[in-house]
């Protein structure tokens, strides 16, 4: 079969410009990047519109390294339903080179399911995260050159919250020294960088609702603590008009194609582990505005992106999906069934059998927010007909809509059972209005402890002294209203990458807190997770290459 980036190659593309019109969208209104990307305004969207028409949440069980593929089955779906006559658009958000370069080599789906041109969406694209790098490391060079340029006043910060951010996976950065050297060079302190899909800007990009709320989100960054013990932030400086030009043009969701022609809008990319992993409210409320139907992803498990899809984006944005489908594979299964990865392309009915235990507790979770659920199984070549007729007699018992994906090799015709599926569960049992995890007053512990406990099904959580710092300094803020955000493995619902399946009789340790309130949300570190990745021992680095004017290793 051909890789994903010859597939691609080979898939004759239209003008952007008609990728508009097919949905409504004015064509006069496309700032073209080519010929078949083209920025949207956000101010084509339409309340009226967006609150009639249906959204529908992409998931999945908890990832391995296997693969789920929640992606390919968002665009297969689109396919799919506008191959019954439904007018569909998928909402995606934007890969970051960092896994690009280091184990994914892409993430714009994959097979006959992809959003074209794929290669400028891995990589360059329209630019918008290096307008968030930009954006947010002139924050923390205005940020030294303030402190430098006023020190002979007094003034000082005892704590610095803001570090730097680079699309790279690079652990050599997570902690360094600045100011070094010669008096001219700055004061030293410590600092370290995040990777960008991690930065608060990417966060405030994708939580914003207009220009207006992008500088108000931005001026309310808070970047320290004074002598004094006041807080220190962006409108302090006087720089957040600066900041708001450097994402004029990233603000704008991006508009491309899929494998088949049909509209995508990709706009936002942070990650679902260390950050809140969707892709931004105006693209999805663009896309509610010209599609009937719009398909969006969370990212990695339902325990991590759909949490905070519902408990973050659509609390802040009134955002209410239809329906909320839970991507699944046998291999997954069998993985989180105590089969070594190396047998998981063999049939093991045991390990099938336990590892539905994963599946059924994300079931349960998405279904405490008052949602309908869809399992969909997205089909790999080694996996039977025993295998998915089992799974698919599990979810009948349980009484949850089961339908199998083939979009990966057969496109939209391969995603026509499960886009008739959704059709139908909409029509007939859609989702109740939303049900939180928390109330917005519940304090940060008891934030915590309740995604603890109701999501992963740990027993408890404990809070370093760091983090109970932190809550204080939350309290004396005032901010103990915002949501969480917690950062901890994609791997388990435990904070130990190792522990598969439905694990039991674990608690979640809190280490740290970052105080986002730009964004609004407080983003609580577990256990070991980095915010800055390293690379693997063979990234995809390896692999990718420029031969004979085209790129290969892409995927």
């Amino acid at each position: 079969m051909k890789t994903d980036i010859e597939i691609a190659r080979s898939t004759p593309l239209v003008p952007v410009s008609e990728i508009a019109g097919k949905v409504g969208i004015p064509q006069d209104s496309l700032e073209n990047y080519g010929k078949y990307v083209a920025k949207v305004p956000e101010s084509l969207s339409d309340n009226s519109k967006i609150a009639r028409n249906k959204l529908i949440l992409v998931t999945a069980i908890t990832p391995t390294k296997a693969g789920i593929g929640k992606t390919t089955v968002s665009v297969g779906l689109a396919l799919g339903m506008n191959r019954i006559g439904k007018k569909a658009i998928v909402a995606l958000r934007e890969p970051s080179l960092g896994p690009c370069f280091g184990m994914k080599g892409g993430a714009a789906g994959g097979g006959y399911a992809q959003v074209l041109p794929m290669d400028k969406i891995n990589l360059h694209f329209t630019g918008d995260f290096h307008a968030i790098t930009s954006a947010h490391n002139m924050i923390a060079a205005m940020m030294d050159n303030y402190i430098y340029q006023h020190r002979e006043e007094g003034f000082a910060l005892k704590e610095v919250l803001w570090k730097r951010v680079l699309d790279v996976n690079d652990r050599n950065l997570r902690q360094v020294i600045t100011g070094l050297g010669a008096k001219t060079n700055g004061v030293m302190m410590e600092s370290g960088f995040d990777i960008t899909p991690a930065s608060e800007i990417m966060a405030i990009l994708c939580l914003a609702t207009d220009a207006d709320d992008l500088r108000r989100r931005i001026e309310n960054i808070l970047l320290g603590t004074t002598i004094d013990g006041k807080p220190f932030r962006v409108k302090d400086m006087g720089v957040a008009g600066a900041i708001c030009v450097l994402l004029q043009d990233a603000l704008h969701p991006n508009l491309v194609q899929t494998t088949e022609n049909t509209p995508a809008l990709v706009h936002g990319g942070p990650f679902a582990n260390i950050a809140h992993g969707c892709n931004s409210v105006l693209a999805t409320r663009l896309a509610l505005t010209y599609g009937d139907y719009v398909i969006t992803e969370a990212g990695f498990g339902a325990d991590l992106g759909a949490e905070k899809f519902y408990n973050i984006k659509c609390r802040k944005s009134g955002l209410q999906p239809a329906l909320t489908i839970l991507v699944a594979t046998t291999q997954g299964l069998k993985m989180h069934g105590g089969v070594p990865v190396e047998e998981i392309k063999q049939p093991h009915p045991e390990g099938l059998k336990e590892g539905l235990r994963n599946l059924d507790r994300h079931i349960a979770n998405l279904q405490s927010f008052g949602q309908t659920v869809v399992v969909c199984f997205n089909r790999f070549a080694t996996d039977t007909d025993e295998e998915i007729d089992f799974c698919r007699q599990h979810c009948n018992s349980i009484g949850v809509g089961f339908a199998v994906n083939n979009a990966f090799n057969e496109g939209g015709s391969g995603a026509e059972e499960l886009a008739q599926l959704v059709v139908d569960t909409i029509d007939n049992k859609p989702s109740a209005p939303l049900q939180f995890t928390y109330p917005d007053e519940a304090s940060v512990e008891e934030k915590a402890l309740a995604v603890c406990q109701k999501i992963y099904g740990a027993d408890g959580v404990t809070f370093s002294p760091q983090a109970k710092k932190m809550i204080e300094r939350i309290k004396e803020l005032g901010i103990t209203n915002y949501p969480i955000c917690i950062a901890k493995t994609q791997y388990s619902f435990s904070a130990d990458a190792k522990a598969y399946g439905c694990p039991k009789g674990f608690s979640i340790h809190i280490r740290d807190i970052v105080v986002n309130c730009g964004a609004e949300m407080l983003v609580l570190v577990a256990g070991d997770i980095m915010r800055m990745p390293g690379l693997p021992r063979s990234p995809q680095a390896e692999r990718i290459d420029l031969i004979d004017g085209e790129i290969v290793g892409l995927s």
